[in-house]
């Protein structure tokens, strides 16, 4: 059995995985589950799978929590810090981390320093950080398992193939909810036509990051580090259906694709089960649903946000770092209502053209750079008009 720390285990990505725990009670147990502020639903997770370990990073949910599971044999904390020192725990696994952002970086790299193998669903941790993370997993001798469906993949089609050389890869974009629409129709979308997503369901942020295509930015920064390619050796194409997940071209021409229903619990549990795959009762995909599989180029002019993430990812340094951290304070503020949807990408431009760039940069630099680029993108987000 394998111990599992969930890290974000009210959202999406933690609660498909608690299902998935459930369905295999032999093989996976929740250790450790944590949670930003959802204390509620954290609260009945933890009586359900009873993990060792509840941690709530908002510490005045802590009471809230802490009385809920008192005649329970769980420990519980609160904290940023509790969880990252609790990922390093020996009883653990795997760590599987699904928190939002910035944030999953450092728990991260605390797991990885302690040997454990991580199911990554934050793709923000190798956006920012790619260099070191994947160096510490090396030294360290640890796995990174990838869960997002596209990288997760890429990662099959690669199975038994370490031999061959990887031409390029293609990952596949749904294409979000404004997929064919012109920047004028842009200027005027909320955000709650940005939130219908047509194919999947997915917390708030990475559905707006759907929606601008920035989510596709930051997986082909993340594919990069996760697959060692060059920038070059990344492609990007619209497949409106979602049953293509990705694919891999080798050297000889040959491609591989993976494909399927859209549904995260079959990535998480590959990355849970990895050599192994085991038996599940997952809708399976029939050609008979689907007449037509279709693609086609992104449109990067319209799009800003692909193209502004191909241009951090040839930079490299801690410009990748610059464009998260000015992401994801534009859809915070878009989310609140308090900056428009194309005015996301003036501001992750901005912050591009005016945070100072570093080649080489270290843990420290890369903190830093998080640090001030959010404080100057908030800035400007307050002097920019509503409507961009």
């Amino acid at each position: 059995m394998k111990n599992i720390a969930i890290l974000g285990s009210t959202g999406s990505i933690g609660t498909q995985t608690l299902e998935v725990v459930r369905d295999n009670k032999q093989l996976f147990r929740a250790f450790m589950i944590t949670a930003h502020s959802n204390a509620y639903l954290l609260i009945q997770q933890a009586i359900e799978f009873l993990p060792a370990y509840v941690i709530i990073c908002d510490e005045s949910k802590y009471t809230e929590v802490k009385e809920a599971l008192a005649h329970l044999p769980i420990k519980v904390l609160a904290g940023y810090n509790a969880i990252k020192d609790h990922v390093t725990l020996p009883e653990i696994d795997v760590v599987l981390t699904a928190m939002v952002g910035f944030a999953g970086l450092e728990p991260t790299i605390n797991a990885i320093k302690a040997g454990k193998d991580i199911a990554l669903a934050n793709k923000e941790t190798l956006v920012v950080a790619g260099d070191i993370v994947t160096s510490l997993a090396k030294e360290h001798n640890v796995k990174i398992l990838p869960v997002d469906s596209e990288h997760s993949a890429i990662f099959q089609c690669l199975a038994g193939e370490e031999a061959n050389a990887i031409e390029k890869i293609i990952l596949t974009a749904s294409g979000g909810p404004f997929r064919g629409k012109s920047a004028a129709f842009l200027a005027d979308v909320t955000r709650e036509h940005a939130l219908k997503h047509p194919n999947w369901v997915m917390g708030a942020k990475i559905t707006i990051d759907s929606a601008s295509l920035m989510n596709k930015g930051l997986e082909v920064i993340e594919a990069k580090w996760l697959f060692d390619l060059q920038p070059s050796q990344i492609e990007v194409v619209v497949h409106p259906q979602s049953i293509v997940h990705s694919l891999v071209q080798f050297e000889d021409g040959s491609i591989k694709a993976q494909m399927g229903l859209p549904d995260m619990k079959l990535p998480i549990q590959y990355a849970l089960t990895y050599p192994q795959r085991i038996k599940t009762n997952f809708k399976r995909f029939s050609f008979a649903d689907y007449a037509n599989l279709s693609f086609e180029q992104p449109d990067m002019d319209t799009f800003r946000n692909l193209k502004l993430a191909f241009e951090a990812m040839e930079q490299g340094g801690n410009m990748p770092c610059i464009i998260n951290a000015a992401n994801e304070v534009a859809v915070a503020a878009f989310l609140a209502n308090e900056t428009s949807f194309l005015a996301m990408s003036d501001v992750i431009e901005s912050c591009m053209q005016q945070i100072a760039y570093i080649k080489n940069p270290t843990l420290h630099d890369y903190l830093n750079t998080d640090k001030e680029t959010r404080i100057f993108a908030q800035n400007l987000i307050q002097k920019m008009p509503l409507k961009a």
